[in-house]
């Protein structure tokens, strides 16, 4: 037996390419020469029956087979063009890691997936205060149109629905009644780029080209273009935001390191004192400062300042104002008028908002005597050998709020086994669970129960006590101390 397929177009043999077969017998000499005879009538038809001129006419016939074939064939191959720009899409953006250079190419292919004029993606983020907020925007145009920008308003539609839009006369769109379109907008499509059901962004298209309006398709090739890419963008956004924290880590790091090169790396061995400092910053970085200057005629600076605010900012304004005290320590003037002119360049250097509290005072290593001005710091204790506190107030205001404040200075004298004790309102300050603070109430206490103890176990006591007290409360600001004790030389 002898089998020959016939592919055929016929609504005899169905629409999507059935096939219908010829059986020819070949038994004996007389089968097979009738066979033979079969096959050249078979053949002799079908060449005359496609050389013929087909009927176009929709009779059912072949002529409307024909051009259901023709649409059929126009229909697969643009979905083959769609796969292949698809697939030439994710292949260029799934190897990239640069936000700008993914939706660059997405918008490029997006103005060719459509025929539009220009093509724009905006970036938003629902977790904003301000969730219309444009974050990130993309676009590609022509150099002959005017560049076009998503509206509030359209950004609050498609948060709303989260839907595709499409609209070939928005001007005359009910949705966007009180809306002004720019004159040249003729047409617009936009579709949502979700990340599991969130809106992250939203890719528009503009005015389709040769004066037409965007058709369904269109809208279909642009929505799987927006699924296709939201969530590449959005972990290539993600990403970016790593590789940033993680620099800024590393630039909080190398800050953190610089400021404590800043402070002094330990304390200075004075023949009849015991002297002690320490700072804890809340963050990597602190807005606290303190120091030990050595000067000649055989004095010393004991300073301890606190700038306002916390972390690299405040750190930044506190090498300012470590640069400035030292400065200001070189010239032989009165401690007041050193007060006042690291006041005026504080001042003239920084935003209004910008201050700093500080204690300067000037220790005479010979006659054992502190000169000393207090510009609106914590009051310092002055714990006497004798049992009674005193606390060291002269001084002023804050520093770089005012321009030319007059600062006053104060004298007294170190005896044997007195103890002064300089702090931030980091210590005063800090909080525990219920929100109490620790204040000067429990402050004193401590100080009276240590003060016959070395300088540095002095500093240990009190901050031991303050975390004691937080217990798991987070530390809100930074905790410093300088501790001075006249002792037998």
């Amino acid at each position: 037996m002898t089998c020959f397929p016939l592919f055929r177009y016929d609504r005899s043999t169905g629409a999507d390419g059935g096939r219908g077969r010829i059986l020819f017998s070949r038994t004996g000499n007389d089968g097979l020469k009738r066979g033979r005879m079969a096959k050249k009538k078979f053949f002799g038809q079908i060449s005359q029956k496609f050389s013929s001129k087909p009927d176009t006419t929709d009779n059912g016939g072949d002529g409307g087979s024909l051009e259901a074939l023709r649409q059929e064939n126009l229909r697969l191959t643009r979905a083959l063009e769609e796969l292949s720009m698809l697939n030439e899409l994710a292949r260029e953006i799934g190897a990239s890691r640069n936000t700008e250079a993914i939706m660059d190419r997405i918008i490029k292919r997006s103005l060719r997936a459509v025929h539009a004029e220009q093509a724009v993606i905006t970036m938003v983020s629902e977790q904003s205060p301000e969730p219309m907020k444009t974050l990130v925007r993309a676009m590609v145009t022509s150099a002959e149109h005017e560049q076009f920008h998503l509206s509030q308003n359209l950004l609050g539609w498609m948060h709303l629905n989260k839907r595709p839009l499409l609209s070939n006369s928005p001007r005359t769109d009910d949705r966007f009644r009180g809306i002004t379109w720019d004159d040249s907008i003729r047409s617009i499509l936009c579709v949502p780029l979700m990340v599991k059901s969130e809106l992250k962004g939203v890719l528009t298209a503009y005015n389709k080209k040769a004066g037409r309006g965007f058709a369904e398709d269109d809208q279909r090739l642009l929505a799987i273009i927006a699924m296709q890419s939201a969530q590449v963008i959005d972990n290539a956004r993600l990403y970016e935001e790593q590789e940033a924290y993680m620099r800024m880590q590393e630039e909080v790091r190398l800050a953190s390191r610089i400021q404590l090169d800043l402070l002094p790396k330990g304390a200075p061995a004075v023949p009849g004192y015991d002297i002690a400092g320490r700072s804890i910053p809340a963050q990597m970085v602190g807005g606290d400062y303190f120091d030990f200057i050595p000067l000649e005629k055989n004095q010393m600076v004991i300073c301890l300042g606190d700038v306002s605010g916390k972390g690299l900012p405040a750190s930044l304004l506190m090498a300012n104002l470590q640069a400035t005290l030292r400065g200001q320590s070189l010239h032989t003037i009165a401690v007041n008028e050193r007060v006042e002119r690291a006041n005026r360049l504080l001042y003239r250097s920084t935003d209004p908002e910008k201050f700093a509290t500080l204690f300067y005072g000037v220790l005479g290593l010979d006659d054992n005597r502190l000169t000393f001005s207090n510009a609106g710091h914590e009051n310092p204790y002055l714990l006497r050998g004798g049992g009674e506190t005193t606390r060291l107030t002269t001084g002023g205001t804050v520093l770089g709020v005012v321009d030319n404040f007059p600062y006053d200075e104060d004298v007294v004298a170190l005896g044997q086994g007195d103890v002064l004790v300089v702090f931030s309102d980091g210590i005063t300050e800090a909080f525990d669970k219920n929100e109490d603070q620790f204040g000067e109430d429990r402050l004193g206490p401590v100080l009276e129960k240590c003060r016959d103890e070395p300088a540095d176990v002095i500093i240990d006591r009190i901050v031991e006590a303050v975390q004691e007290f937080a217990e798991d409360a987070p530390q809100a600001d930074d905790l410093t101390l300088v501790v001075v004790k006249r002792v037998a030389s």
